[in-house]
């Protein structure tokens, strides 16, 4: 770092003098914005490894799921992927008729015209043209004067409007972003959005979308939403505009950024669940929409199944959710503090039913997201370090994953609170044993034999098991195929398991190694839980983990 930053560095000003009309900061957001999702496109492309048709499918599904209106599914002109992902979408007849799907363009007429091919037959589309005005754009990446801009823009606009005439059977809508709009002269985007106006011609009845991001945060959300609410009162037939929004998180405001530019007079807001997206990413439109929720209203979105939802895109994303993430980190529930502890159990135990909620330091039910509340309990071990996970790994090698940790704080916490005592380092593994490993359920495997048949062409290798178990003490036996050995034993059980989560690793090593496999399952509809399985062969291993946590629902059930 430089000793004087103000030498390289200088404070961004989107005005040349001060903005004196600002109303926003008094105002007090009543009822969502419009909702666009752009993880397929935005969140998708910023990626280091893009979604497979696969995982596109699957997400959108999610999306569609949770309540999205508007989803931005491609850039169909930039890569024959994308361009075949609509289409699929489009002719599987995938899209719901009260959804709209959108697709990125820039200002060509050939890429133009491809992306109205890609969408084509959808019962309502949206093109999204784009170009960056702002100065440093101009300047350095395409040595532009404005009016060249503005030419890009409107001839962009025009050539759209050509496009979709040969697409009668589709309602086409039409979204322009003035890219980079957070660090172009408010005039000049002005100007642009205008004469986009004039040559689409929009009405209250068939509004066109300008959205205006922050494609680059540069400055504190105030001014961006004195940016916007300028905007809002000095754009051309406001009434046919559709003003939406793009924030982008290189600050770290991206979502005060949207909050504060939805008072400005913004009615949509575009983001990825989980804030994903180029550099710092794009703004968290889980983080928004249940903020909204915890000041009384509802965002028309649906998280109440917020762990399922955030597996699915950690797995078509290949990211993390970081664990400290609003709403739905695996910690953001889970209190280690005993001060924090005391008061949220003091809250609880006070709340009476269908009254407002109010429990120290948790904003929100975690009932509602479809999780439960965790107190954490510390095991020290003599030399002062660790906790339970700590003991766990230390003396006998087991390595929990983190949801993991957090539900066997629970079974810690029954024992406490039975005793009155606290558990120490022996008791911890005693435990663990009791919970996971030599759980008094129904299922026991006695033994397994597994074929497999070789692939054959594009098909994926088969698995054929024959499995003896005892069920309540009665022999029984099974059988089941599938592409991977613990997908034909789950198979061959014949109940409604999801595997939501599947770790494993060596427990010694040399002849002594044995295998610990985690299963986090979901049967049914119930709450995700976990079972455990250790032996010296891996796959026996896992299928003890899934009978440890079949046995564990059973048990729960019946309590």
């Amino acid at each position: 770092m430089i000793s004087n930053p103000a030498s390289k560095y200088v404070p961004f000003s989107p005005f040349t003098k001060d903005f004196s009309e600002r109303t926003w900061p008094s105002k007090r957001i009543t009822h969502p914005p419009i909702w666009m999702s752009t993880d397929l496109r935005d969140g998708n492309q910023s990626l280091i490894e893009p979604m497979s048709v696969a995982s596109k499918l699957r997400f959108f599904d999610l999306l569609i799921k949770i309540g999205f209106k508007e989803i931005e599914v491609g850039f169909p002109s930039a890569s024959q992927t994308d361009f075949d992902f609509v289409r699929k979408l489009i002719d599987e007849n995938r899209i719901p008729d009260d959804v709209t799907i959108i697709g990125l363009t820039q200002a060509r007429q050939d890429l133009i015209e491809r992306t109205a091919e890609a969408m084509a037959g959808a019962k309502t589309a949206m093109i999204h043209l784009y170009n960056a005005c702002a100065p440093s754009f101009r300047r350095i990446v395409f040595n532009m004067e404005k009016d060249q801009i503005k030419n890009i823009a409107v001839t962009g606009t025009r050539l759209v409007k050509e496009a979709i005439k040969a697409y009668p059977e589709t309602k086409w809508r039409y979204q322009y972003s003035p890219e980079v709009f957070s660090t172009t002269e408010p005039e000049f985007a002005l100007e642009v959005c205008n004469a986009v106006t004039a040559e689409w011609q929009p009405t209250p009845e068939d509004p066109i979308v300008f959205n205006l991001p922050a494609t680059i945060e540069a400055t504190t959300p105030n001014l961006y939403a004195d940016q916007i609410e300028w905007m809002h009162n000095n754009l051309d037939r406001r009434d046919s505009i559709i003003l939406s929004l793009h924030p982008h998180n290189d600050r770290g405001t991206g979502v005060a950024a949207a909050e504060l530019g939805v008072m400005a007079g913004a009615d949509r807001v575009e983001g990825c669940l989980f804030g994903n997206g180029e550099r710092t990413g794009n703004v968290c439109l889980v983080t928004l929409a249940l903020n909204l929720y915890t000041q009384g209203v509802h965002p028309g979105l649906d998280f109440s199944d917020i762990d399922v939802i955030r597996q699915i895109a950690e797995e078509c994303n290949q990211l993390p959710v970081h664990p400290r993430h609003p709403y739905a980190g695996d910690l953001v529930f889970t209190a280690f503090s005993g001060s924090h502890q005391d008061a949220i159990k003091k809250g609880f135990a006070q709340r009476k039913p269908d009254t407002v909620w109010e429990v120290p330091y948790l904003p929100i039910d975690p009932a509602d997201l479809g999780r439960s509340y965790d107190a954490v309990i510390r095991v020290n071990s003599q030399s002062g370090k660790g906790g339970v996970s700590y003991l766990l790994e230390q003396e006998h090698g087991l390595v929990l994953p983190r949801r993991l940790q957090i539900e066997f704080s629970r079974a810690i916490q029954r024992v406490t609170d039975s005793t009155g005592k606290e558990v120490n380092p022996e008791q911890v593994h005693d435990i663990f044993v009791k919970e996971y490993l030599q759980t008094d359920g129904p299922w026991k495997l006695v033994s397994h034999q597994i074929t497999s048949q070789p692939k054959s062409g594009d098909q994926a290798q088969q698995f054929e098991i024959s499995i003896n178990m005892t069920k309540n003490g009665e022999p029984q036996q099974f059988t089941g195929t599938g592409e991977g050995a613990l997908a034909a034993f789950i198979s061959a059980l014949d109940l409604p398991i999801r595997i939501m989560d599947y770790t494993e690793h060596a427990i010694g090593s040399g002849t002594d190694t044995r295998a610990a496999t985690y299963v986090e399952m979901r049967i049914g509809e119930s709450p995700s839980g976990f079972g455990v399985g250790i032996h010296q062969d891996i796959l026996t291993s896992s299928f003890k983990a899934v009978l440890s946590a079949l046995n564990r629902h059973a048990l729960q059930s019946e309590a």
